[in-house]
């Protein structure tokens, strides 16, 4: 059996803070793990968040190190990169797999022309050199796809790849019920600038919301936590904050929610939004770059930026149960097709299998 190298530079997957990134990160191993043996080639977090000079070396010197760590080892079939950018270059594969003259593999690669002048020009051009150096580079969405053919080398191959859950089929459908307020829920932790940009565009929509039969489960916690208990502070009991949930909790709120609101400010794509419509729960979101490509049929998008819009979107729904609960069909019917592991690993089968039938 191939073993293949899975290596994820911003952040391991068996890293114990959850995010989006570790979640993609094991659903792409357990996706992997039909063409071989997958193997987790190394822990070293390369991400610079801030454009420090001083940090940048550090990472470079201790790539250095890595590189002579592994170089030891047994040749592999294939090394595959999961999320290689200016912030977190991939620093290891290219230079492990010219050595073990094996090819080389990107998933979810970004082009960021416009950072190799400034704090993070060397990261930048690191992270360039790379998305040079691969043979194939999967992408999940169209916005991404457009950097990369601009941009692609002689030779090199893209393919698209859907953003997925890890899971092989879906559960029974959930009963779902009819009547009383609008149940909305939104999911995010309370980290990141663009999480906090998404929360402050939410409260902004739903204090212009007429309505008042509505309520709101927010899912998540964090170190901004007071930050968004401020935001939410004027509608009183009618926001709950649930706090950090498990998987199984999470499918429970997801089942017993209305509606996900989230505008998806910064977001490549958003887990969140594959994983309510799993369970039959719609979404409505912003119309932004990688958002569109994983709410289609399931939900609906308003411009960017335009909490009148989006007030206007939820009001509209709150009184059409029945466009909820079909919408909420068409979700699970798209995400059973097209984002699950059996259509994951047939994507990458397609794209990896001629590698590694070559290096064989």
């Amino acid at each position: 059996m191939s073993r293949i190298a899975f290596y994820a530079p911003m952040k391991p997957a068996d890293d114990p803070v959850p995010s989006g990134d570790r979640t993609v990160a094991r659903a792409l191993i357990a996706a992997l793990g039909g063409l071989g043996e997958v193997w987790a080639a190394s822990r070293l977090r390369s991400r610079d968040g801030a454009g420090d000079a001083r940090a940048q070396d550090a990472i470079f010197d201790a790539a250095e190190a890595e590189i002579k760590r592994l170089r030891r080892l047994d040749p592999l079939a294939l090394w595959l990169t999961y999320h290689s950018y200016y912030k977190a270059p991939d620093l290891l594969g290219p230079a492990l797999s010219r050595r073990w003259r094996i090819p080389y593999v990107q998933v979810e690669a970004t082009r960021a022309r416009k950072r190799l002048e400034g704090p993070y020009a060397r990261f930048a051009a690191a992270a360039e050199a790379a998305c040079d150096t691969a043979r194939l580079v999967f992408h999940f969405t169209e916005h991404d796809r457009e950097a990369l053919e601009r941009y692609r080398p002689a030779g090199q191959r893209i393919m698209r790849l859907r953003p997925f859950l890890a899971r092989e089929t879906l559960d029974p459908e959930p009963r779902r019920r009819q009547g009383g307020a609008l149940r909305l829920l939104a999911v995010g932790m309370f980290r990141t600038r663009d999480k906090l940009d998404s929360y402050a565009a939410l409260a902004d929509a739903l204090a212009l919301v007429v309505t008042e039969r509505w309520q709101m489960t927010i899912a998540g916690d964090g170190p901004e936590r007071k930050a968004v208990e401020g935001l939410f502070a004027r509608f009183g009991e009618r926001v709950v904050l649930a706090g950090q949930l498990g998987p199984a909790e999470m499918r429970d709120i997801y089942r017993n929610a209305d509606l996900l609101v989230w505008p998806g400010v910064g977001e490549a794509f958003g887990m969140a939004y594959l994983e309510a419509q799993a369970e039959g729960c719609p979404v409505l979101a912003e119309d932004r770059p990688g958002v569109r490509d994983v709410v289609r049929a399931g939900g609906w998008l308003t411009p960017q930026g335009d909490a009148a819009a989006y007030a206007a979107a939820i009001d509209r729904l709150a009184a059409s149960p029945d466009a909820l609960l079909e919408a909420g069909r068409r979700a699970r019917a798209q995400i059973k097709a097209d984002h699950l592991l059996p259509a994951a690993r047939a994507t990458l089968a397609a794209g990896l299998s001629p590698l590694l039938e070559a290096r064989s």
